[in-house]
């Protein structure tokens, strides 16, 4: 009688079995092939503490099975294998657990992600193809439009994926954020102080507000050149194309000493204003280019700019919305120059913003529109809109109107 064999279980996972099948036949010779088992260097995390890879080289091709990813065998995953080694010398038959690997040939210079994407076919490439071998004209030539509209697509997402990159390398995310923040922000924001209870029309924007104290004692000596200029120095700053408000002003400077001192330190202030609106950004040595004092460069730069990344430096960017608020203050500046009415042609002209602009501008400030004819050297009219403060206020709500669709009979 054959002596009975006992079953030992064994735990250790140095001892687990592998049980490898070939996909493409019957290995005659299995001796001849090297085994070598990989295991994952992340040992702590449990999803992949178990992952082995077993490789088996032959003279001819690599074999290649793995208990992870998609070409893995499910059946590891539902059902639990042992495998019993009996030792003839003791009788007694150890139960090792097994784990099965399906070893797939692989070719040199191919990798299996590109195997697996070629196995991995939608239903719709399926259908393609059976369309293409056995489909009608008229389905072959709506395959072919409908590939070229996916064609016509991707181009198109390359493009403004592009573009969008281009435009965040150029400005920077920061400056991006400043721009939609600003769109999306309420236009009285940008928009100088307001005094609505004031009893004088001086009073509704307060000069204070637009030139501290301070500020305007710091503009004494731009001021005493400004008024010390003469018709020949007017004429010049006409042909290097000075703005045309701040020379009508300085023509027609009052002759006491201190309304004369008053109009022509805004008027230079002003003029500061408009060469701000026209630039991209204010560089620090804009400062020292136009004699501007350092007290009224540092609040033209807070006031009126907004840092922006750009090629590895941080700018200071005078955007659409800053303009907008530069603006506003000049108009406002304008009213105290010139008794509380503003040319608007004259400003929007300097201020290189359309006319339109400049009338929602002074309606949302609660100025009187009104329009004057003004008669140039030559004998040509023209039509100029101005702008005046007059109590009470009157500000029009912006309405969103739509446009009646004409009905077909």
């Amino acid at each position: 009688m054959a002596a009975a064999c006992e079953w030992k279980s064994c735990e250790e996972t140095e001892t687990d079995a592998y049980i490898v099948k070939f996909s493409n036949g019957i290995v005659k010779d299995a001796e001849h092939l090297d085994f070598k088992l990989f295991k994952h260097e992340d040992g702590l995390n449990p999803r992949k503490k178990n992952r082995r890879i077993v490789v088996a080289e032959s003279d001819r091709l690599p074999y290649v099975g793995n208990n992870f990813g998609p070409g893995s065998l499910q059946c590891n995953n539902l059902c639990r294998y042992f495998v019993g080694v009996l030792d003839k010398s003791t009788m007694q038959m150890k139960v090792h657990n097994a784990q099965l690997f399906n070893m797939l040939p692989t070719i040199p210079g191919e990798s299996a992600a590109d195997d697996n994407k070629k196995q991995a076919e939608t239903y719709r490439e399926k259908v393609d193809a059976l369309i293409e071998a056995f489909g009608t004209t008229k389905q072959k030539r709506a395959l072919t439009s409908r590939r070229l509209n996916e064609v016509g697509n991707e181009m198109l997402h390359r493009s403004v994926a592009q573009a969008a990159s281009n435009i965040i390398d150029r400005k920077g995310v920061e400056a991006l954020r400043n721009e939609v923040v600003e769109a999306q922000a309420d236009t009285a924001l940008f928009l100088p102080t307001c005094n609505t209870e004031a009893d004088k029309p001086e009073d509704v924007y307060p000069f204070d507000c637009l030139l501290s104290a301070e500020e305007f004692n710091a503009l004494k000596d731009v001021g005493m050149k400004m008024a010390t200029l003469t018709p020949e120095n007017l004429q010049e700053m006409r042909a290097e194309f000075c703005p045309q408000t701040v020379i009508r002003h300085l023509e027609s400077l009052p002759n006491e000493a201190a309304a004369r001192d008053r109009q022509s330190r805004c008027a230079w202030y002003l003029s500061f204003l408009i060469k701000v609106s026209r630039r991209k950004w204010l560089p620090p040595k804009f400062a020292t280019e136009s004699g501007c004092p350092k007290i009224i460069f540092n609040k033209v730069r807070k006031s009126f700019t907004v840092e922006s990344f750009h090629n590895g430096l941080i700018k200071n960017t005078v955007s659409m919305s800053m303009r907008m608020k530069l603006a506003s203050h000049c108009l406002a500046l304008l009213l105290h120059m010139n008794n509380q009415t503003a040319d608007l042609t004259l400003l929007h002209r300097d201020l290189s913003i359309t006319e339109n602009k400049m009338l929602e501008l002074a309606k949302a400030m609660g100025l009187t529109l009104s329009r004057l004819t003004v008669i140039k050297d030559e004998g040509i009219k023209d039509e100029h809109r101005m702008a005046s403060v007059v109590l009470p206020l009157v500000f029009c709500d912006r309405r969103m109107e739509r446009r009646k669709r004409k009905r077909m009979n």
